[in-house]
């Protein structure tokens, strides 16, 4: 306050100091630069919005006026002045006209008056003021219309504006409410809304079912299992401790005969085994046997070369042999379960043919003609995509807790080996331990070591259906992903026993996230990028190692012709090598070199290149052409091909070593040293444990060994007596799945087969799938 004051009289007060021409003059000049600054000043706050403090700013300088001591001759206006700033400064020209006044110079002029008696000086002020007045009249009344007109239409441009406010803030609080109403009832809207879609559902299942029930039995199937577990998931989270109280007078009682119990409950089951066994080989032959023995040596070298050979804890190996032979009975006994899995290999190969759409749009209509590059890699992408997708909506980790559930209640093994281990029948040996990532830095040596067997000892569900386009059996291939889980894990605890204390329990391992998809389209596309590297992974490596195969080949044919063995390649040195673990596996002898080789190509290059060669010795079989040619066998009986399917399926080999190795090292770099000291023994793990599922499938196939379907059939219905009634019935059935019927009259039998077995065939078997009308007579 003291400065403005000071600021405000000190001009007067050096101005009593000039001359009395000078003093009319200068007192003007400091008028105007009073009303300018005060001016620019309101029009700040004016552009700045403040219209009411602009308002209030105009009023209090109007209250000014009236003073003819502030008359002078306007100062000439800048040039560079925009347009605007010149109305305002021909408004202030304008304003001491109307007797604005400074009340501060009013005073001063007041004291300078009293000194000053002259009245010539006050006359000539008075004649300047009204000169002023008469001048500037006219420009007076213009200015006060156009600031008339502008303060109009900012008081119209503030009602709409005012207006638009109103109906944002209605707006608003609609919505507000309707989001609180949303927020509060949540629970019941979520309720309604599943209530809507599972009552829609149902409503369709059930018209299915009405309209043709045999047709809709599968969704019905699938509709009944979906039902109970979402039931038992609801139930146990609800009622579990009130269960684990019901039970646990039976549990005490249960551990307190242990001892004595469990030798009973296991020595009839390896009397059940044993019966079983004896039937069994009185039946098919003695084939079966030869792979119980071999699961026998197996199980006993794991243990011989185990890490802690004293300290095995037997149940999970025992389970998990038992398991295996429960889901391969299941499966490839009984005839439902034979069923449903034939069914899910032929659902599994129709969903895989839409993959053609998509390869047919990018490479052409005869994208065929380059089949791997441009038919099997495609449903690689396809398949990783499917499984992205699941992965978000929660289903995978849905399904892998349950399977880590059973194998962590039957076995025993820790929730981490048992999440991992389910894992792996879906996904990959890298994405698996994703599945436990926050726990890998506190697992125990032998935890991470059953992490690694699990991941070479199973392949990942993105490459099962690459090899399910080769031609191989999606049963059998759907069959060994299932049993190889459970054996995964009995060869692991037996190759190297935990002698540590677990230190991640069940519900924190059990926890598994939905993954970092925003949305259920953003999980297609994340699951199609990321099959990129595996698909170029797959490509390169194919293309490296066959071409690396024809090179050794060349020089061990090159060294092998100094010593007039010719024959020298990689495939007969891995015959010699694999041979005897092929034939402990139930393979027949002379079967038993072709699968030693494919042990091989899987061992040293990649299963990717076994099930390529498989595929090759499938469609000869096929095809029906001569076994031998030039001494040289072309292809295996159906027995060694399943048995292969099995050994076969397996990420072991010496690629995946280093794969395995830097996945896991990435996520726990802690571990670093127990993941490359353990990652050997994982690998022959892995290994051991494909071929301890080739021994069961050996032990539960029924397929007849070395047997000449033709020979057989062409001797039984061309005598008076049918022999061997087994192997006709076995032959009759290879030959009817394999026959292709056009129509009437247009029957194909494979192989070296006749019409007249065909047809001798279908009137013993009488099937219902085929019209042996068809059949034309042939004597």
């Amino acid at each position: 306050m003291l400065s403005s004051i000071i600021s405000s009289r000190l001009p007067f007060t050096l101005m009593r100091l000039l001359p009395h021409e000078q003093r009319t003059w200068t007192m003007a000049v400091i008028f105007e630069s009073e009303d300018s600054h005060r001016l620019q000043r309101a029009h700040r706050l004016h552009s700045q919005g403040l219209d009411k403090h602009y308002k209030s700013q105009r009023s209090s300088w109007k209250r000014y006026s009236g003073s003819p001591a502030q008359t002078s001759e306007k100062s000439p206006e800048p040039k560079s002045m925009s347009s605007k700033n010149s109305v305002e400064l021909q408004r202030v020209a304008a304003l001491p006209d109307q007797g604005c006044s400074n009340n501060g110079f009013q005073n001063d002029e007041d004291g300078f008056e009293n000194q000053n008696t002259s009245g010539n000086d006050h006359s000539l002020r008075n004649r300047a003021v009204q000169n002023r007045q008469h001048g500037n009249g006219k420009q007076v009344e213009e200015h006060i219309t156009v600031e008339q007109d502008s303060l109009r239409k900012d008081e119209e441009e503030e009602d709409d504006q005012e207006t638009h406010r109103k109906g944002y803030r209605c707006l608003e609080r609609m919505c507000g409410r309707m989001s609180d109403f949303c927020r509060e009832h949540k629970t019941t809207l979520r309720y309604i809304i599943w209530g809507i879609l599972i009552a829609g559902y149902l409503a369709l299942v059930i018209a299915a079912c009405v309209m043709n029930f045999h047709r809709a039995l599968p969704l019905f199937v699938i509709t009944v299992v979906a039902i109970f577990f979402v039931v038992w998931d609801h139930f146990m989270a609800k009622y579990e401790s009130q269960i684990a109280r019901f039970l646990s007078p039976g549990q005490r009682l249960l551990d307190s005969h242990w001892f004595w119990l469990k030798w009973v409950i296991w020595g009839c089951l390896i009397l059940g085994v044993i019966l079983w066994l004896v039937f069994d080989t009185a039946k098919l032959g003695q084939q079966q046997l030869v792979s119980f023995g071999g699961l026998i040596m197996y199980t006993s070298l794991t243990f011989l070369f185990s890490k802690h050979p004293t300290k095995v804890y037997w149940r999970p190996v025992f389970w998990g042999i038992g398991l295996q032979f429960l889901l391969g009975l299941l499966i490839l006994r009984t005839e439902p379960g034979f069923m449903a899995f034939d069914w899910l290999g032929k659902q599994v190969q129709t969903f895989l043919g839409y993959t053609d759409a998509g390869a047919s749009f990018v490479f052409g209509e005869k994208y065929t003609d380059h089949f791997f590059a441009f038919k099997v890699l495609p449903i690689v992408i396809f398949f990783s995509t499917v499984m992205s997708m699941l992965y978000y909506l929660g289903l995978m980790q849905w399904i892998i807790r349950k399977v880590g559930w059973v194998m962590l209640v039957t076995m025993g093994t820790s929730p981490v080996e048992s999440v991992v281990a389910s894992g792996n029948i879906f996904i990959g040996q890298t994405e698996s331990p994703l599945l436990v990532r926050p726990y890998l830095p506190y697992v125990t040596k032998s935890e991470l070591h059953a992490i690694m067997t699990a991941g070479f000892s199973t392949i990942a569900g993105s490459v099962l259906g690459a090899y399910i386009s080769f031609g191989v059996s999606s049963s059998h291939l759907l069959t060994a992903s299932v049993m190889s889980a459970p054996a995964a894990l009995a060869i692991s605890k037996l190759f190297w026993p935990e002698t540590e204390t677990p230190k991640v329990n069940l519900k924190n391992a059990m926890k598994m996230e939905n993954g970092d998809s925003r949305n259920l389209l953003e999980a297609a596309t994340q699951g199609a990028s990321s099959s990129i590297s595996l698909v170029a992974n797959i490509a390169v490596n194919l293309i490296a190692f066959l071409a690396l195969l024809s090179f050794m080949n060349s020089a061990l044919s090159w060294l092998g012709n100094m010593f007039d063995y010719p024959q020298l390649s990689f495939e007969v040195i891995c015959s010699y090598i694999f041979m005897p673990f092929a034939f402990m596996m139930g393979v027949d002898w002379q079967d038993s070199f072709m699968v030693a080789k494919l042990i091989g190509y899987k061992t040293f290059f990649n299963e990717f290149v076994a099930y390529q060669q498989l595929s090759k010795l499938i469609h000869l079989r096929q095809v029906g052409g001569p076994k031998f040619v030039d001494g040289v066998q072309q292809y295996m009986s159906m027995r060694s091909e399943a048995i292969s399917t099995y050994a076969l399926c397996g990420f072991a080999n010496f690629g995946s070593l280093g794969i395995v190795i830097g996945g896991l090292t990435s996520m726990a770099p802690s571990r670093k040293r127990d993941i490359t000291a353990g990652a050997m023994r994982a690998l022959i793990a892995g290994t051991i444990a494909c071929f301890l599922t080739a021994c069961i499938a050996g032990i539960l196939t029924n397929t007849p060994v070395d047997i000449n379907c033709h020979h057989i059939l062409e001797s039984a219905f061309n005598s008076s007596l049918v022999r061997n009634a087994t192997n006709v019935v076995s032959c009759c059935q290879g030959l009817l799945s394999s026959t292709v019927l056009k129509g009437p009259g247009e029957v194909i039998p494979t192989g070296n087969h006749s019409l007249y077995s065909l047809k001798n065939c279908c009137n013993l078997m009488n099937p219902p799938t085929l019209n042996c009308s068809w059949i034309p007579n042939v004597l």
